[in-house]
């Protein structure tokens, strides 16, 4: 149902404002170079080679004007956790087992170098029942942008790998990315993605419409759960419809709004083969 019209915390975050102190009024020019014709603005098409199981890879331009730094990041998006959530994903690159769940947070390493964020990712995938290359493949673009073509902020939803040893959605997690970047630790670069998690709703899909019935995650304390993975995670992108409910939208609610503002989201399988394919 809906809930309000009011941007979450995280994705609001990103919108410009004129009294920040950290270098953030420099962020205005840097948006604009999200124009048409550039890679951030490419638009999903069929890709020749040959075929591979999947890939997605960063844009090749780095976005200026943002901050470089760990603690300045995490301030500019206003998630609080960004530095412990960076740690716990190096440690879990570094070490066969997880860490336990009523561990501490383990310190940050070194990073080598600035931080870099960029507005897109590209997912490349087999799909040969959707339009594709010679190959099967096709290339879609994952974005993440406070401003989509100089208009209102852009979050896509993924999918991401959770267990390959489960068929369909049970396999899988559906997440919304709030910040594509990469950092260098160890001599090692890891590109990222912070997400903000989604949940079913039940152990099956919906029985009247078949597809699955998502609800963003909380913390113990109600904020939202958020996460840092790696790119090779991803699989590509979800499209994630609202449920509704009996209340009647405003004539002056924006579709933009739509993943801030309802409660419980169906995972949408019929959007192309390939997603009804790996969204049973």
């Amino acid at each position: 149902m809906l809930e309000g019209t009011c941007l979450s915390e995280a994705v609001h975050s990103f919108v410009l404002t004129e009294d920040s102190d950290d270098g953030d009024g420099e962020l205005e020019e840097g948006l604009a170079d999200d124009k048409p014709g550039s890679e951030d603005e490419q638009e999903d098409d069929a890709v020749d080679g040959a075929r591979v199981l999947g890939d997605v890879s960063l844009a090749k331009q780095y976005q200026r004007y943002y901050p470089t730094t760990i603690h300045r990041l995490s301030k500019h998006i206003r998630v609080r956790r960004f530095k412990q959530l960076v740690s716990q994903f190096i440690y879990d690159q570094t070490h066969v087992d997880p860490l336990p769940d009523d561990s501490p947070t383990p310190p940050l390493p070194t990073l080598h170098g600035p931080i870099r964020v960029f507005h897109s990712a590209a997912a490349t995938f087999y799909a040969p029942s959707d339009l594709s290359g010679i190959g099967g493949m096709r290339r879609e673009h994952i974005r993440a942008t406070p401003r989509w073509r100089k208009g209102l902020p852009r979050y896509d939803c993924v999918f991401a790998e959770k267990d390959s040893s489960l068929e369909g959605f049970c396999g899988l997690h559906a997440a919304r990315v709030i910040l594509l970047f990469s950092f260098t630790c160890a001599g090692v670069k890891y590109p990222c993605a912070l997400v903000r998690w989604f949940s079913p709703v039940a152990d099956k899909p919906d029985d009247l419409t078949g597809m699955w019935v998502v609800e963003p995650d909380v913390n113990a304390d109600g904020s939202p759960s958020f996460g840092v993975m790696h790119l090779d995670a991803v699989l590509r992108a979800a499209h994630l419809i609202p449920v509704f409910g009996d209340a009647f939208i405003p004539a002056s609610f924006h579709f933009s709004r739509s993943l801030d503002s309802f409660n419980t989201f169906y995972v949408n399988k019929f959007v192309d083969h390939q997603a009804h394919e790996i969204a049973f």
